[in-house]
């Protein structure tokens, strides 16, 4: 078994390097914000789900570093003295803002933002990225499969074709807050407390002398939960027939029918478990539910519905742990503002591109969500400057930051806000909830989404919107950018 691991020094080498840069500059106690957030949703939806909170703070409040990372910093790299020995003493001390895991998200908005010492902002980086873009995929994929599978069950069994072993325990959490109750993966369901379930392979049918004492003995051994994998051999002529016999003999007599299904892992799903279907009925064993696996997604699953496919619940694998069809969540991190000294001015920071979509929003930010007070529906985002005050007992006008002559005069709504404090003065101050609590909270957010939102093909377009003097803001500092 692998030790408990300190996964402070995983970091990109340019955080140190900036941080070691920043420290001979007299720059240490120089006050950066930092907005962590995404520009594109995956598999062109209408939104995202945020997810991976717990990592991020189980690393910030246990970060340090050791003599021995401050040799190996010692040996490859040319760090001063002075940097190395704060590196010894490292402790996070800012504040951290964050949206609730769990939460739907829309590009462009700050999902976490992050106040800090510039290096404390700087080092954090790319732990805070890699666990809200992976953990986020994952969920989001999750919860989409889940919407296609319309009430089904959806069962994570991405265990063996996940990109190692961290994406595997943490992609079964992920999965689970997107809305799949049931994973495959043993340490997952124990360290997360996930329920867990398999039943057999291949292998298992192939080890006996035939299929049907392959049945019986597994039947036999589980019959509160017995799942036969009727395509070894052949499925209709031999999988269903055999699996048919024992359900007969060994299940029903005992009264758990209900307990009991099939699994088809290749071949014709539509065809094959539409024919299964009427076998187990003629044979009286309606009760029996019909399991499907073989590389689905949500796209797969749409067109087994459409086709009349007759299936129970579904056991989801690659396209999901690896979020095969998108795989790359473009989370970035960028500043956003800068307090050179206690009494100094905010400065506000932005970066300005070519491309429209990579200009970024300057301020330190507060981000609300518009909810319809009659139809409790989300209506849109709307992010302020931190210290603007918004009353949402006033009618509030919106605006589109790109079309801004696009409008809409908001009444009878109520605003909410998206981040809370997880991090004040570098002490933890936020309980996460339970993971069940995080998956309620995720359906109750997906539900507050219009169906045109959630749509797969062309979803309608969510509203993130500024407020006025933060889009003129924005305005200024990018014609003074271009100025310079």
């Amino acid at each position: 078994m692998t030790e408990e691991r300190n996964l402070s020094m995983l970091s990109d080498f340019y955080e140190f390097t900036m941080g070691n840069g920043y420290f001979n500059q007299g720059m240490k106690n120089t006050t950066a914000i930092f907005d962590a957030f995404y520009r594109s949703n995956p598999d062109n939806g209408g939104f995202a789900i945020f997810s991976g909170l717990e990592d991020i703070m189980d690393y910030v409040e246990n970060i340090k570093f050791t003599e021995e990372d401050i040799e190996f910093f010692r040996k490859n790299s040319n760090f001063s003295e002075g940097f190395l020995e704060y590196l010894k003493n490292f402790k996070f001390t800012g504040d951290i803002w964050s949206f609730k895991e769990g939460s739907a998200m829309f590009p462009g908005e700050p999902i976490l933002t992050v106040r800090a010492p510039i290096i404390e902002a700087q080092i954090i980086e790319t732990y805070l990225l890699l666990s809200m873009n992976y953990n986020s995929l994952i969920t989001t994929k999750a919860n989409r499969i889940v919407r296609a599978a319309d009430g089904r069950l959806v069962m994570e069994f991405g265990a063996r074709r996940a990109q190692g072993p961290d994406a595997s325990i943490k992609g079964a959490r992920a999965a689970f807050i997107g809305g799949a109750p049931l994973t495959s993966n043993t340490l997952s369901g124990k360290k997360y407390s996930i329920p867990v379930g398999g039943t057999m392979a291949h292998s298992w049918i192939q080890s006996f002398d035939s299929e049907y004492l392959a049945f019986k003995a597994f039947a036999e051994n589980y019959p509160k939960n017995c799942s036969l994998l009727v395509d070894t051999y052949d499925t209709l002529s031999s999988g269903l027939p055999n699996a048919i016999k024992v359900l007969k003999e060994v299940i029903e007599p005992q009264g758990y029918l209900s307990y009991s299904s099939i699994r088809i892992d290749s071949g014709d799903l539509a065809y094959l478990t539409k024919e299964a279907r009427k076998m187990l009925d003629q044979a009286g064993l309606k009760e029996t539910k019909i399991i499907a696996s073989n590389s689905l997604d949500e796209y797969s699953i749409e067109s087994l519905k459409a086709q009349g496919a007759k299936i129970d619940s579904f056991g989801i694998g690659e396209r999901l742990i690896t979020s095969k069809e998108d795989p790359v969540f473009g989370g970035v991190y960028k500043l956003a503002a800068i307090k050179e000294g206690e009494n100094s001015p905010l400065v506000p920071k932005i970066k300005i591109s070519d491309n429209v979509e990579k200009i970024t929003t300057p301020g330190f930010k507060k981000v609300y969500r518009i909810y319809d007070k009659q139809t409790g529906k989300a209506e849109a985002d709307y992010i302020t400057l931190r210290d603007e005050v918004v009353d949402d007992s006033q009618p509030l006008v919106i605006f589109d930051p790109h079309f801004t002559w696009k409008m809409k005069r908001m009444e009878n709504y109520e605003l909410r806000p998206m981040q809370v404090p997880i991090f004040l003065n570098g002490k933890r101050v936020y309980d996460s909830p339970s993971i069940e609590e995080i998956n309620e909270y995720c359906k109750s957010q997906v539900k507050s989404l219009w169906d045109e939102v959630k749509r797969f093909d062309r979803p309608h377009d969510y509203y993130v919107d500024l407020s006025s003097k933060l889009w003129n803001l924005k305005q200024e500092l990018i014609l003074e950018g271009k100025s310079r």
